[in-house]
Order: C-alpha cells, then sequence, then structure tokens
C-alpha cells in the first residue's frame, strides 16, 4: 500500500479520524499536564474540601473541577493522573510487544518443545481471568509502580505471542522462506527480516487497541487500592476516594469517571481505525 491510498483511507475512516484526534488530545494534555495544573495535586487543603466546581469562572486559579474530602483539586489531580496512566501504559505496551513477539516468532519457527512449553505457559495464564491474575499477583509482590507495570507486562505478553506465532506457523513454509534457507541465510534473518515484516499489520491493530485495556486495567487496580500507590492521584483511586460522596458531591467521582471513559474510548476508536485502514480486504 502505497502512502497516498494509506492517508486516503485514514481521511475515509470516521474511526480512526475520531480515535486519532482524541489520542493526540489526550497525550498532548498528558505531556503538559504538570505545566498547565492550577495547583499542586498533592497539596492538601482541607479548608476547601469538597468545594463545588467553578467552570473556571475564577480564572485558572480557581477549582474548575471542584475539589475532593481531602481538599485536592480534582482538575490537577485529573491531569497528573493521566500522565500516570498513559506512562504506564506505553511502557506496559512496549514490553509486552516486545516480550510477546520474540516469544511468539520463535515458538512459531522453531515449534517442538519450545512451542509446546511457551505456549502451554500462555494457556495456564489465559485460564485465569485478567484481573484476577493481577489482583493475586500485587497481593503477593506489594504495592509499587515497579509491581504494577511487571503484573501488566506479565498479564499482557500471551496475544502477541499467540498471534505471532500463528502468522508464523503459516509463513515459515512458503516458498521465499524456503529459498532463503537454501541460499545459507541464518535462522534469525529469516525470523525477524523475512517472517517478522509480514506480521506487523496485525501486530499493529492490536497494539493499537491495547492501550485502552491497560489503562481500564490500571484503573480497575487502583480503585481497589493495588495500583498507583498513593499520595499519586490515578483515575482509579480518585473513584475510589470519591464513591463515598456520590449523593452530595458527585464530580468528585464524575470527572475521573469521564476521563477514564473517553480515554479508553479513543483508543479503541483507534484501533478500529487503524483496523479499517491496514485491511487488505478494504477497498473503501
Amino acid at each position: 500500500m502505497n502512502r497516498h491510498e494509506l492517508l486516503r483511507r485514514m481521511r475515509k475512516s470516521k474511526f480512526f479520524m475520531i480515535g486519532a484526534s482524541m489520542v493526540v488530545f489526550l497525550m498532548t494534555t498528558a505531556l503538559l499536564a504538570t505545566t498547565i495544573a492550577p495547583h499542586n495535586p498533592t497539596r492538601l487543603n482541607l479548608s476547601m474540601r469538597l468545594t463545588p466546581p467553578d467552570y473556571f469562572a475564577n480564572g485558572w486559579g480557581g477549582y474548575p473541577l471542584g475539589t475532593d474530602a481531602l481538599g485536592q483539586c480534582v482538575f490537577s489531580r485529573l491531569l497528573v493522573g493521566s500522565t500516570i496512566s498513559f506512562q504506564i501504559a506505553i511502557t506496559v505496551v512496549a514490553l509486552t510487544f516486545v516480550i510477546g513477539t520474540l516469544l511468539g516468532v520463535v515458538a512459531g519457527f522453531f515449534g517442538g518443545a519450545l512451542d509446546t512449553i511457551i505456549m502451554r505457559i500462555g494457556d495456564i495464564q489465559l485460564s485465569i481471568p485478567a484481573l484476577i491474575f493481577a489482583i493475586a499477583i500485587m497481593a503477593v509482590l506489594g504495592n509499587s509502580m515497579f509491581n504494577l507495570i511487571l503484573v501488566l507486562v506479565i498479564n499482557g505478553w500471551v496475544q502477541f505471542a499467540r498471534l505471532v506465532r500463528s502468522s508464523v506457523m503459516m509463513i515459515r513454509n512458503t516458498e521465499f522462506v524456503n529459498a532463503s534457507k537454501a541460499l545459507g541465510a541464518s535462522n534469525f534473518r529469516i525470523m525477524f527480516a523475512q517472517i517478522l515484516p509480514n506480521v506487523m499489520t496485525s501486530l499493529i491493530i492490536v497494539t493499537s487497541q491495547e492501550f485502552g485495556r491497560v489503562i481500564l486495567i490500571e484503573a480497575a487496580l487502583s480503585f481497589i487500592g493495588l495500583g498507583v500507590p498513593p499520595p499519586a492521584p490515578s483515575w482509579g483511586g480518585m473513584i475510589a476516594q470519591g464513591r463515598e460522596y456520590l449523593a452530595t458531591s458527585p464530580w468528585v467521582v464524575i470527572a475521573p469517571g469521564m476521563a477514564l471513559m473517553v480515554a479508553v474510548f479513543a483508543f479503541n476508536f483507534l484501533g478500529n481505525g487503524v483496523r479499517d485502514v491496514l485491511d487488505p480486504k478494504n477497498k473503501n
């Protein structure tokens, strides 16, 4: 697919345009969060606790989305929380992409006992619900940013590995691979220079959809106290802290809940759009 055709498909796909626009906006906001946040997100001010939103009526120095039960600015915590969520998501997706792809290529190309061991480990992991698995590991390892990323990586590598393995197994006996073997090409070159590029389209689609899943699981773990350790702001943690004030001060929960919903929708839209753009069967 040439560049002009790719750009035409991008402009044609409503999912891609909406998702890409939302993701760019969210990423830009996350990058500038510490600069544009009007208050210190961890500073306590009990005299201003549960202050209703002023929606910028008092300017940038006010409380646009109100304050929480500790007098912390909800808007500032929302912005800085987005930075933390996206940092975790980018790190986790990058690591799961690399680890899952490497294991999938090796399992699919060599087969045999190595393939059996890797896939059986993956099957065992898939038999346990993702959130239950994450909760169990975090309960054992303890609550820290490193452990959170580790758990999410362990939780996410399998789908990359299974996808790559199945694609490699279909390609490894094709004529161009056999010709490369006959010409003396090394297994490393065949796997990563010839076979892997043919799998990248599917990998890109899965990767774009994986961001939303990781953000959602991180928020769920933070909601139950096993995610981002306080006092660092997290959308899931903000929802958990504010749920008892939902009836009297709903803005404490609505703001992070809406942010989480928009972020997940954005990456799901982008993933669907990327699938439409890169699908060779799509002629529209």
